[in-house]
């Protein structure tokens, strides 16, 4: 792959790319497969799973992902959003 299809692109009229499409067909298919995520994420693409996560959280808010699969991403959203709400409830909780 050549640099162009490696970018991020993640404007309202720009079209995702070929990792960002990747991405998003991973996590669509990966409730269907047992195992361990972190060394598919790493066979699969290459990094960390960290940076996995990072790039997924910029790309679920990205309107192109939004319009490209609406379910996935509002799905993908809402967990994020209830572990950020546990994250917060524990620390609350440890003060």
């Amino acid at each position: 792959m050549n640099d162009n299809q490696h970018k991020s692109t993640h404007g309202h009229d720009e079209p995702l790319g070929e990792r960002d499409l990747a991405i998003l067909e991973f996590e669509n298919r990966w409730w269907q497969h047992a195992g361990q995520k972190e060394e598919a994420v790493r066979a699969a693409f290459g990094f960390s799973p960290t940076r996995y996560y990072q790039l997924l959280g910029v790309l679920i808010d990205s309107p192109a992902a939004l319009v490209h699969d609406p379910l996935l991403v509002k799905r993908l959203q809402r967990l994020r959003d209830t572990r950020q709400a546990a994250r917060r409830a524990r620390a609350r909780n440890a003060d």
